[in-house]
């Protein structure tokens, strides 16, 4: 789904993402950098069912908007559409013996999870995603602007649907 506001992809500086990368926990790193999964059923956005926008936990760019999540009960979050295409980017990962599609944030590259085509209809897409690698912002709460690049970031946002 696209939005009629454009959020800055371009990716942050080495600086910036080490400064970024400093201020993650242990279990952050380890899912969002090494590209590792967070065990099922643990993750604290599991249950979050407030309107409002995931944005990746490590450069704040919305990836999903809470109307898309569902409970596919995989014991990770799960959502049907992205919050924008152009926010993510898709790689084949053939770890663990099978092939998946990867998905990481299109701005920062860090790892997000991974989309089946198991999920409900329309899109019949599941975007598996790990808490760790996401932050939940409610819809009374700004964007984080963690790149400091302005608005849209920064500013509550007023664009969901319905």
């Amino acid at each position: 789904m696209s939005h009629p506001v454009v959020f800055d992809l371009s990716p942050p500086s080495p600086l910036q993402f080490d400064q970024l990368a400093a201020g993650l926990t242990a279990d952050e790193r380890e899912v969002l950098l090494h590209h590792g999964t967070e065990s099922p059923f643990c993750g604290v956005l599991l249950t979050e069912k407030r309107p409002g926008v995931y944005c990746c936990r490590l450069c704040g760019l919305p990836l999903f908007l809470g109307g898309s999540k569902f409970d596919s009960r995989t014991g990770w979050p799960s959502f049907t559409t992205p919050f924008d295409e152009t926010h993510l980017s898709y790689v084949r990962d053939s770890s663990y013996g099978m092939v998946r599609t990867e998905i990481r944030c299109a701005r920062c590259g860090s790892h997000q999870g991974h989309v089946f085509d198991d999920g409900p209809p329309p899109t019949h897409q599941r975007y598996c995603i790990n808490s760790v690698s996401l932050a939940f912002v409610a819809s009374t709460e700004p964007l984080p602007d963690k790149l400091q690049r302005g608005a849209p970031e920064g500013a509550i946002w007023t664009h969901f649907p319905g």
